[in-house]
């Protein structure tokens, strides 16, 4: 932590992702994804190329849920106009299984992200969600956790309000400009996966952060070179 001290102290902006971030899911969404795929597999009689978890979450973690599926469909032997036409029936597949996946039962906040995030309040920074999910499924989550943009957060930015997800900066951008903060060095973003790391250097974040609490290791995140790697989003309670 003492590594990254003297940096964090110039953040007035922290972006932090939600599913395997901020927000504990058990990475269902990569299982739905998953799900999502091998059916349409399936449905062409093409179960031998079926995909498991661990190829769902190097390929498509972090990323727009429609991207996602068309990455990992990528990494199979077959034509571009198979990938696509699959692509389009997982997606359908993957819309209508999460619209009930996502229950009270399901997904929580990881302990001790509130006071986090009311800490960071205190302290004159202004904290955003943001996600490769669409602005329902989004919106929804907020309602399961009982929060709301302008009280528990500042807002909330998806993949529906910008013209390029990740790992393009628009989503850090519109935060940025939401909240008068011109100076990228300003922000920080956090997330758990490759390309949250990604994104936060493609808008020149002030510090890019890995958490361990998601889609993916250690070894994966640091491919991305963030600032540091963290057990957790929590222990940044430590360095306010």
């Amino acid at each position: 932590m003492s590594s990254i001290k003297e940096k964090f102290e110039h953040i007035k902006l922290c972006v932090f992702d939600m599913a395997g971030t901020t927000v504990n899911e058990d990475n269902l969404v990569y299982k739905t994804v998953r799900d999502a795929i091998n059916q349409a597999l399936s449905d062409e009689d093409k179960t031998a190329q079926e995909v498991d978890l661990e190829i769902c979450l190097a390929f498509g973690a972090g990323k727009e849920k429609r991207q996602a599926i068309n990455d990992i469909l990528n990494q199979l032997d077959m034509p571009d106009i198979e990938v696509e036409q699959l692509t389009n029936t997982a997606f359908a597949v993957f819309k209508t299984s999460l619209a009930t996946a996502y229950t009270k039962d399901t997904l929580a906040a990881f302990e001790g992200i509130l006071t986090l995030i009311d800490k960071l309040k205190v302290s004159n920074r202004k904290v955003v969600l943001n996600t490769g999910y669409d602005a329902k499924t989004a919106n929804k989550i907020l309602d399961i956790l009982g929060w709301s943009a302008g009280r528990e957060i500042d807002a909330l930015i998806t993949a529906d309000d910008v013209t390029n997800g990740r790992p393009a900066s628009d989503m850090i951008t519109l935060a940025m400009d939401k909240f008068g903060i011109e100076d990228s060095k300003q922000v920080l973003k956090a997330g758990d996966s490759g390309i949250d790391i990604e994104e936060g250097k493609n808008a020149d974040c002030g510090l890019c952060i890995g958490v361990l609490t998601g889609a993916q290791t250690k070894v994966q995140l640091e491919k991305y070179s963030p600032d540091v790697v963290l057990d957790k989003l929590t222990d940044l309670a430590e360095l306010i």
